[in-house]
C-alpha cells in the first residue's frame, strides 16, 4: 500500500515508523526540513529534521540516518560517533556549525540546505 502512495514511494522496504512519520512532516508544509549532508565521496545524503532543531538534533538525525543504513547494507557494525565529532565540523557556507545548543536556523540553514562534512586540522 506504502508503495503506491504518492508521498511514500520513496521510502525504504524496511522502513521505520520515525521515517514514515519524517516522510509526512516533510510533506506537511512548515514541520520539517531536508538538510542535505555531503558526505566525503560526493554523495549528498538527505537528512530530515524539524524546523526548530538544533546542531544536536541535526548530529543525532545523522547518526540514526548511517546506522540505519549500515543495518540495512550489512556494511560496518559500529562507527565511533565520539571520534567522528571530535575529526570533523559540519560546515554551512564556510561556518563551522559546531554550537550543538544553537538552532540551525540561526546559522541560515533552511530547507535543502547543503552541509558538509570538513576534517579538523590538528594544532602542535
Amino acid at each position: 500500500m506504502m508503495v503506491q502512495d504518492p508521498l511514500l514511494c520513496d521510502l525504504p522496504i524496511q522502513v521505520t515508523l520515525e521515517e514514515v512519520n519524517s516522510g509526512v512532516f516533510l510533506e506537511l508544509v512548515g514541520i520539517a526540513i531536508r538538510v542535505l549532508i555531503l558526505t566525503g565521496s560526493d554523495l549528498f545524503t538527505a537528512i530530515v529534521v524539524v524546523q526548530s532543531a538544533t546542531v544536536l538534533d541535526l548530529k543525532k538525525a545523522i547518526r540514526r540516518y548511517m546506522e540505519l543504513k549500515q543495518q540495512r547494507e550489512g556494511g560496518v557494525k559500529h562507527i565511533s560517533w565520539k571520534y567522528v565529532w571530535r575529526t570533523f565540523h559540519l560546515v554551512f557556507n564556510g561556518e563551522k556549525v559546531e554550537d550543538d545548543k544553537r538552532k540551525l536556523k540561526d546559522y541560515g540553514i533552511k530547507n535543502r540546505d547543503e552541509v558538509t562534512f570538513l576534517k579538523k586540522l590538528r594544532r602542535k
